[in-house]
């Protein structure tokens, strides 16, 4: 999931285009885009096309981007989803483990099987970032919403420093639960740049992909999340290991630096995330 392009629910001339864009995953959004008097048109017209032949053909992940747990909106947002394809709802403004396992029981209540994809995005969430992450089984990641947690809090949105220490903090959150961390959307289409330079930093750090708020933004988010050549080489690394363990060795040099425990554990962490066996 290189890059989740948001689709506003208000805009449902978009979906088919959306669809058969280069985006790997789609979220459909009931919330920030979605004015309060549109909500239910909005989630009228998302539930209509979840049910098509297009949606359930898709090969790309389907993401509902529903409204916060303590919204007006977001119980009607959660019910209608029952029944449909539906592969993340991503739920903001989460800010306890006690949010969490409502959600989820709430999920099973209605039949929803899908998996939580947690917004962190306030103070209150960031402190309690790890334990939301740990709350409950159906929690597959965390995404970084800085946007709203940097405005809320008079940070400088374009300090590298500041978006780091947040994507670090959400990174370990994520790691420590073995979930994945997802990077948040740049909100300047105009500024290239600082959309490579804050998802370069992301990928560093191990976030998987990272959102986009434009189809522009996708090609760039692409480019920079493929990991297929670190995938190529933690394959060889591992056929190297096998070799090296085979002859009684537990590090071994490999393509001139010397690999031992920690690095083989690395190379089947990433293809691990990836959903290979190692």
């Amino acid at each position: 999931m290189r890059s989740k392009l948001f689709v506003p629910c208000s805009r449902p001339e978009f979906f088919a285009k959306a669809l058969a864009g280069a985006a790997d995953a789609l979220s459909f959004d009931l919330e920030d885009s979605v004015p309060a008097e549109a909500k239910a048109a909005a989630r009228e017209r998302l539930t209509e096309w979840l049910r098509s032949d297009a949606a359930a053909a898709s090969a790309k992940r389907l993401i509902v981007r529903i409204n916060a747990p303590d919204s007006l909106f977001f119980a009607d947002d959660l019910t209608a989803l029952a029944g449909l394809r539906v592969d993340l709802v991503n739920v903001p403004k989460v800010e306890s483990a006690d949010a969490v396992r409502a959600i989820a029981a709430r999920m099973e209540e209605a039949g929803i099987p899908a998996g939580l994809l947690i917004n962190i995005e306030t103070a209150s969430g960031l402190a309690q970032a790890g334990a939301i992450a740990a709350a409950h089984p159906r929690v597959t990641g965390l995404q970084a919403g800085l946007n709203d947690l940097f405005a809320s809090l008079g940070i400088d949105r374009r300090d590298a420093r500041h978006v780091h220490a947040a994507l670090w903090s959400i990174r370990l959150a994520a790691g420590e639960a073995a979930r994945f961390a997802y990077d948040g959307a740049w909100p300047d289409l105009e500024d290239t740049e600082g959309l490579r330079a804050e998802a370069a930093l992301a990928r560093s750090l191990g976030f998987v992909g990272k959102s986009c708020i434009h189809p522009s933004q996708v090609e760039i988010a692409n480019r920079l999340f493929d990991r297929g050549e670190d995938m190529a080489r933690a394959r060889r690394l591992l056929a190297a290991a096998a070799e090296a363990g085979a002859r009684g060795h537990g590090a071994f040099l490999f393509e001139g630096a010397m690999a031992d425990a920690p690095a083989i554990a690395a190379a089947r962490a990433m293809l691990r995330r990836a959903g290979e066996a190692a």
